[in-house]
């Protein structure tokens, strides 16, 4: 902790699990105060989360910061992308919300993109070929499944865009997290009322979308526990991986590799991407630029189960041995298949638990390498250091295994909480009149160690190859 040298901001990073506060000095930054506190995800067939939980989370992560969050003078929101809110009249949740993991809708998410002519025709329009992840095929599955709770709705928002509404009670949203809606329209930079209509949303029900730079609100109300002064600015806030970009304050052309509870492979471009593959999701940034992006559902939390089954720490891989493992505990994403499970091949009497444990490590990052190269266009450095973030990154294993199997170097950046930096980044930027990205770069929060390149390990990846395209219409199976 270190003493505030100029005005004070609060960033917010509601994830998955927990919602973390960091309020960091504007002219260093530094942090100066931190809080966190966690929320529940069921676990049973699907992945939802009650926003309410959200919210005193939120508070307590503040309370956490003590005085300091009472002195800021700006906050923005980052938060876990695709979720739907669902709110009433009241402005109350309706139901839990469906999280972006809730693969439920992955029969929506295809009949959609057959209505509307194929991926080809999303690509282009959208940016993005939808998924069970994406909000829309969640709208599509909760119309068809509770339509009582769907008649109830009188608002519906994004996690970050529910919070954004608690601090300033108008509805708002950012190009960046709205692009992940698949009804935001990434050709015309607005809500697409054809989709909306076959999918039987009013546009009245949405959030209006803020200009990068711009003010979402001020904070309403001093009271319901918050710290802030009434008249507090509020940026417009944005999805997690908008955030983090903005938090490394990330110029194109420059690969991130994440490693958390899902991992996820971007870059900036200042190219509209259009990927009919569906590999990529053509994202909008936070500042104006796009965010190609591709993510799979199991990373670190898969590889942590797995080891927790072999009774063995996350760090006791052994090289060596021919075991293959697929660890789609999750159903995935990257590569499409929301109905799989976990597979496990090349097992021999002389295979060891942490061969099996290391076979985890390389499945899980060889989704996320097979994606990285439709990420990159032309603008990329494909020998510039890999940047290595998320919860896993400081872990050896994870390091190694990324090394080995993509052949690159690898930066690891020293700050820890990028989602929460890049959100205290874009509410500095309403203080100052800095773009949020160079606002990041000043604070240097990109700088870390970098480990050397390594010889790629062509054998494991080609393995790993064979087996996902031999298994494939086995994973496929419901």
């Amino acid at each position: 902790m270190s003493a505030a040298e100029g005005p004070l901001v609060v960033g917010v990073d509601s994830s998955t699990q927990s919602t973390k506060a960091l309020v960091v000095d504007v002219a260093t930054g530094a942090v100066v105060a931190s809080g966190q506190a966690p929320h529940t995800v069921t676990s049973g067939a699907g992945r939802e989360s009650d926003p309410e939980e959200w919210y005193t989370a939120l508070t307590s992560a503040l309370a956490q910061c003590g005085d300091a969050a009472r002195r800021a003078s700006a906050v923005s929101v980052g938060g876990q992308q695709h979720g739907l809110v669902t709110l009433d009249a009241q402005g109350r949740p309706v139901r839990p919300a469906l999280l972006w993991n809730d693969v439920r809708s992955a029969p929506q998410a295809r009949r959609l993109v057959d209505e509307l002519g194929g991926a080809k025709v999303w690509a282009d329009r959208f940016g993005s070929v939808p998924g069970a992840s994406f909000t829309v095929s969640k709208w599509a599955w909760l119309a068809e499944h509770e339509p009582e709770a769907v008649r109830a709705t009188a608002a519906v928002r994004l996690p970050h865009d529910y919070l954004t509404g608690r601090l300033t009670g108008a509805g708002t949203t950012d190009r960046g997290d709205a692009s992940g809606t698949g009804w935001w329209a990434s050709a015309t930079e607005a809500y697409d009322e054809d989709i909306l209509g076959r999918v039987g949303l009013d546009p009245a029900l949405l959030p209006s979308v803020v200009a990068p730079g711009e003010v979402a609100g001020t904070v309403r109300d001093a009271a319901d526990g918050l710290p802030f002064s009434k008249g507090t600015l509020v940026a417009a806030g944005t999805g997690d991986n908008a955030a983090a970009a903005l938090g490394l304050g990330l110029l194109p052309g420059t690969p991130v590799l994440s490693l958390g509870t899902s991992g996820t492979v971007y870059a900036v471009s200042r190219r509209r991407p259009a990927d009919a593959s569906g590999t990529v999701a053509g994202f909008a940034d936070a500042r104006g630029d796009w965010l190609p992006l591709a993510c799979t559902l199991n990373c670190t939390l898969a590889v942590d189960r797995i080891a927790a089954l072999l009774g063995l720490d996350r760090e006791a891989v052994e090289t060596g041995g021919t075991a293959t493992i697929l660890p789609y505990l999750d159903g995935e994403r990257t590569p499409d298949l929301p109905h799989a499970s976990g597979l496990l091949t090349g097992l021999r009497h002389d295979t060891t638990g942490g061969q099996l444990l290391q076979a985890a490590y390389d499945g899980a990052v060889h989704a996320l390498l097979g994606a990285l190269d439709r990420v990159l266009d032309d603008e990329a450095d494909r020998s510039a250091p890999l940047l290595l973030i998320g919860g896993g990154a400081r872990g050896t294993a994870w390091q190694e295994t990324v090394r080995r199997l993509s052949g690159r170097a690898v930066q690891v950046p020293e700050a820890r909480e990028l989602v929460a930096l890049g959100a205290a980044a874009q509410a500095a930027g309403l203080l100052t009149g800095e773009d949020p990205g160079a606002v990041a770069r000043r604070w240097e929060t990109a700088r870390g160690p970098v480990l050397d390149a390594v010889e790629r390990d062509e054998a494991t990846l080609e393995r790993l190859s064979g087996v996902l395209a031999g298994a494939a219409p086995l994973l496929e199976r419901p």
